[in-house]
Parts: C-alpha cells; structure tokens; sequence
C-alpha cells in the first residue's frame, strides 16, 4: 500500500465527526434550539410542560406520565401537545410513547378539557404572537381575539378575580395597540362592571367603553418611567398578572 493511501487514510479518519458520549444531563428544549438534530443519549433528561421544567431518568415516557409529572390530574381531563422545532404542534395520546431522543423535541403544553365556549364563539379576528397564543392555551385561558371601535382587543373569558368583588369572574380586556409586542400595552377593561363587597369605591374606573355591543368598566392602570413595558419580556400574559396584582391591591389601599 502506497504512503499516498495511507497518508489519505489518515486523513478522513481524523475529519470523520466522533461519536458524541452519553451526558450527564440533557435539557431537549435547549439542545433543539441550539443545535438541532438527534440528541446525544444522556443519564437524565430535562423536559419542559407549560412553564416548568422537569427532570426524569428515563428517555421517554407516555403522555399519561407526562401530565402526572406536571401534576394535571386526572389526566383524562387534560389534553397534552408536543410543540417541536419550527413551530409544528402535534397532539399526543395517554398511551402514546414520547421519546426524548428524536430529534426536534422540545416541549410540551397542557389544556384542560373543560374549557368553556367563548362568549363570541372563540374568534380569531387578528393573530397574535405565537408565544401569547402558546401561553393563553397552556394556561387554559377562554380568549378571543376581535376588531371594534377601530382597534384590536384581547378578550379573555371567565376570569377568576379575587375574593372581594360582586362578581367572582368577568370578562377581561386588552387594546392591542399595532405597534405590539414593541408598543405596550395599557389599562385593562372589565365586564360586567366591577364593584367592591364592601361598599367602598375603586379608584380610577368611573369610565365606560362600549366593546363588542357591551359595556365595559375601564381601570386606568399604566406603566411608568420607574416602571417601564420592557419588549421582549413583557407580553398579554405578564400584562394579567400585572392585572392581578391591580385586583389584589385595591383592598390593601383603604
């Protein structure tokens, strides 16, 4: 054999790519979105289920044990989705096996099958971003999106307020401005009109908006220098809890 074809040999052996080792600890979310493809074998794997993140030590589990890990009991009341790399969404079955070692897993996002009907039929009159729309569903959010008095409105159904009010749930409401996520949203919108048990007025809500043929209570709530909307952290669903915290906070003012 010539030292040509040795020396050639040698060569493709040292740029043929080593077999990647098993790894400790594996996170699929972050390893699709960084690298992509089939990931490496590893002794324990971190999966992502709406907001938390899980490790387990075995490379696939069924849905059922999926929704049980993340605590959505019974797990015939939940539906479970897998979202994977560039956005498709599959559903998956209670006794369908996910493996964790296919290539572009990386996460999973739960709804509860007891949502109830929109108000309006669940619209989608305009599209928000993806990630909102990830979040209102995984957090089992009743939401609509719809058009009127020349804006776009996020309206979010069935919301469980805070003990305190004549009403234990109201509809809620965004306007989205068009310049959103990078323009911030401001104020919240309320229906049926909110009023404290106690007798006490709410400050700042004397306001009424017609939306979608009904009468809305505005709540004039905004950001502020000390506090500004930071893009790209802030969203629809930071805004409801910010809401919350508006609730929460008018019986700590008197």
């Amino acid at each position: 054999m010539s030292q040509d074809h040795n020396n050639k040999q040698k060569e493709e052996q040292s740029s043929a790519p080593a077999a990647i080792a098993e790894v400790e600890e594996l996170d699929i979310e972050e390893f699709s979105k960084v690298h992509g493809g089939k990931p490496p074998k590893a002794k324990r794997y971190r999966i992502r289920v709406d907001r938390e993140k899980f490790t387990v030590e075995v490379p696939e589990m069924t849905g059922r044990q999926i929704l049980e890990l993340a605590k959505k009991l019974p797990p015939e009341n939940w539906l479970l989705n897998q979202k994977m790399k560039g956005g498709q969404v599959r559903a998956i079955g209670l006794n369908e096996v996910v493996d964790f070692t296919l290539p572009g897993v990386e996460r999973f996002m739960t709804l509860p099958k007891d949502q109830t009907e929109g108000e309006g039929g669940s619209r989608r009159q305009f599209r928000l971003p993806e990630t909102d729309v990830e979040g209102l569903d995984a957090a089992g959010f009743n939401w609509e999106t719809i058009g009127a008095n020349g804006h776009g409105w996020l309206l979010v159904h069935s919301y469980v307020l805070p003990g305190g009010y004549n009403v234990e749930a109201a509809s809620v409401a965004f306007s989205i401005p068009g310049g959103y996520p990078t323009t911030p949203l401001d104020m919240v919108y309320f229906s049926p009109i909110l009023s404290r048990k106690d007798g006490k007025g709410i400050r700042a809500t004397q306001a009424m908006v017609n939306i979608d043929g009904r009468k809305w209570q505005r709540w004039s709530r905004h950001y502020n220098p000390a506090h500004p909307w930071i893009p790209g952290e802030y969203n629809v669903l930071t805004h409801l809890t910010l809401v919350r915290h508006w609730l929460k906070r008018e019986f700590q003012r008197n």
